[in-house]
């Protein structure tokens, strides 16, 4: 049986699987009610949805290029 060398090893693939999961979590963090044409909800300026969840968002994708470039250890 041949020995192939693939591109990423089990550990790139738990590093993007963790950059995900962070970015969902991101995602999440800036989801919630806005306002209407009759009502006016200041939830949307919130430090969570405009600072927080954005940060965790650009954390995620950080960690997903890094899974990427890892060179795998032979």
């Amino acid at each position: 049986m041949e020995d192939k060398n693939f591109a990423f090893d089990r550990m790139n693939y738990i590093l993007l699987a963790v950059g995900m999961a962070v970015v969902i979590i991101g995602f999440l963090l800036m989801s919630g009610g806005g306002s209407t044409d009759t009502a006016y909800d200041p939830d949307i300026f919130s430090a969570r949805r405009i600072k927080v969840a954005p940060l965790v968002c650009l954390a995620g994708f950080l960690s997903m290029v890094y899974a990427v470039v890892r060179k795998p250890k032979d």
